[in-house]
């Protein structure tokens, strides 16, 4: 990996203890932090970052999509920035805006700022770890491998990047995959 990486603080949950036992015989937390840093590292972030990881059962991760995107199905991976605009630096065709009917916020208002001395907190990402182990069981690879391009995927929605364009998808799968290739996984078990 190049000379700096981002400082990165990794808050993860597993909601379910045979869950828990499964994910933790596949892999450290270590590897996971090492997902963040390296997708942080290849969208050109470079400061101290903290997010939050939740990997829970299709039940869970259904009741979010249906309460906070009004799709009642589960998902692999849902996302939830904190910030108020894109952090990363990109084309605006592969960034996220507003939703429809959000305001940015207005100059007089004031936006939260985080201390110099603390990180910046991306927000929260939830995988479903059903869907893990289905997904990479159709599509023929680890689990491991599709945890992690999740886990990509997540934080680079988390930092600004949109799927919703084509821009914005064949952005985000570029940069999944090379920080695949960059932790040595590859789609063929």
């Amino acid at each position: 990996m190049p000379e700096y990486s981002p400082q990165v603080e990794l808050n993860i949950e597993i909601d379910d203890d045979q869950s828990q036992s499964a994910i933790l015989q596949t892999l450290s937390s270590g590897e996971l932090e090492l997902v963040v840093q390296h997708t942080l590292h290849l969208a050109g972030i470079t400061q101290p970052i903290t997010l939050s990881l939740l990997i829970t059962g299709d039940e869970t991760i259904q009741a979010f999509n249906k309460q906070y995107r009004q799709q009642d199905k589960p998902t692999d991976v849902l996302s939830f920035p904190l910030l108020d605009q894109p952090l990363v630096a990109a084309p605006p065709d592969q960034l996220w805006t507003p939703a429809e009917g959000e305001e940015t916020p207005q100059p007089q208002a004031l936006a939260f700022v985080t201390p110099a001395e603390l990180p910046t907190n991306l927000g929260d990402i939830v995988i479903s770890w059903p869907t893990v182990l289905r997904q990479a069981t159709e599509a023929g690879h680890s689990p491991t491998y599709e945890l992690f391009y999740l886990l990509s995927h997540g934080v680079l929605h988390l930092i600004g990047y949109d799927d919703y364009s084509e821009a914005g998808y064949q952005a985000m799968v570029h940069l999944q995959q090379a920080v695949l290739e960059t932790m040595g996984q590859k789609a063929q078990p």
